[in-house]
């Protein structure tokens, strides 16, 4: 079985220190990081659409990618359990 890394279509946020992911270097932190940068890239343009800053349009769209970047993180993370679970049930 192959797993292809999923990288995020987001620029990462930046940030003077490095987060611990990004420390440790694993692929799935970095998922997780990247798609809480999309969840509040999300809720910017919410709050931006509510003070009148922003457009419907933006806020739709930043929503959307935000739910699909959560759930592309929620599968990854079930997928990951699901062969720890089964590398821990194999009789050797």
């Amino acid at each position: 079985m192959r797993v292809d890394v999923l990288l995020p279509d987001a620029a990462p946020v930046a940030a003077p220190l490095a987060s611990p992911a990004q420390r440790s270097g694993s692929p799935f932190a970095a998922l997780v990081d990247a798609a809480g940068a999309i969840l509040d890239g999300a809720d910017r343009a919410e709050q931006a659409f509510a003070a009148h800053r922003g457009g419907l349009q933006e806020m739709i769209v930043e929503r959307a990618r935000a739910d699909i970047a959560l759930q592309i993180a929620a599968t990854a993370a079930q997928r990951a359990t699901q062969a720890v679970s089964s590398l821990l049930g194999m009789q050797i």
